[in-house]
């Protein structure tokens, strides 16, 4: 099979999962607390990334425990998954998913500033003018189209959603300055959320849940949000001629989401959700124009 073929099947497939862990987020919420599926689900990615990091990097696996490591792993670990992941499963919680995930997807404006803080990257004016064009449209999801009255449906859900973004850029800036292998990092981080949220169930919560479905869905979120389809992208970005090609595959996901959110979920998508969310997009990939076939790609 053609090299870029193969490429494409790997992002195509991760493109498609992605796009329906908004849903289940929602309906395994209805089973659960917010707490309680960041602590099965994680675990469930805990398991899958042990045998790729092991795979990958033996002896790096078994110092994770150790001094450096350890520290590393408590810092990076508490804010993805555990802090991230709390504030937007709880911000699911709160808002319908059709608005909960385009508010998330700020996460590209968020590293965009945090890269031109913390890593000296040139803010440019393109750059300016595609977050302008961006935040637009987070107003117009946050207001539900109301943008004059500046009126938030719900100020706590829009305020964690979009606040996720910036605990993942967080995340993302910290991450690049750790130069471990990335199954090895991925699985120290999640294993460290596994524990962290199982301490919060075990001294302010309880473990117990309404039923098996719902235990499923969270063994789907963690195979498909935190663990699987992680390789697959990176895999299908690995392969890929066309990296910048590729990577724009991304942005398919949030309106296929939509879709699945409307035939599973029954939600009436709002046009404000459609509308903010492609000046979202169309604010992230105005910042990319011209950045040549092989520009940078989305590492998720």
């Amino acid at each position: 099979m053609n090299v870029n073929i193969k490429s494409n099947i790997y992002a195509i497939a991760a493109v498609l999962l992605w796009s329906t862990v908004a849903t289940a987020f929602k309906l395994t919420l209805q089973g659960m607390n917010y707490v309680q599926l960041l602590f099965y689900a994680s675990l469930t990615s805990s398991l899958v990334l042990l045998f790729a990091a092991l795979k990958n990097s033996k002896p790096e696996v078994i110092r994770i425990f150790k001094g450096k490591d350890l520290r590393k792993n408590l810092l990076l670990g508490f804010i993805n998954p555990f802090l991230y992941y709390m504030v937007l499963f709880k911000a699911y919680s709160l808002l319908p998913a059709q608005e909960a995930q385009a508010l998330n997807y700020t996460w590209p404006i968020a590293i965009a500033v945090f890269a031109s803080v913390f890593l000296k990257h040139k803010l440019t004016l393109k750059t300016l003018i595609g977050l302008i064009i961006s935040f637009v449209g987070v107003i117009i999801i946050s207001t539900r189209g109301e943008i004059f009255s500046l009126e938030l449906h719900n100020t706590l859900g829009v305020v964690l959603a979009t606040g996720s973004s910036i605990i993942w850029a967080t995340f993302w800036i910290l991450n690049l300055k750790d130069t471990r292998e990335s199954a090895v990092k991925l699985f120290a981080a999640f294993l460290t959320g596994s524990v962290l949220s199982g301490l919060y169930l075990l001294l302010f919560n309880s473990f117990e849940i309404k039923g098996t479905v719902y235990l499923l869905g969270t063994v789907y979120i963690g195979l498909f949000e935190m663990g699987i389809t992680f390789f697959l992208w990176m895999k299908g970005l690995q392969l890929s001629k066309n990296k910048a090609k590729t990577s724009a595959l991304a942005y398919f996901s949030p309106f296929l989401s939509l879709v699945f959110i409307s035939l599973i979920l029954h939600e009436t998508i709002l046009p404000s959700s459609v509308i903010g969310l492609v000046f979202i997009i169309g604010g992230i990939l105005y910042q990319h124009l011209g950045s040549g076939k092989n520009g940078q790609a989305i590492n998720l």
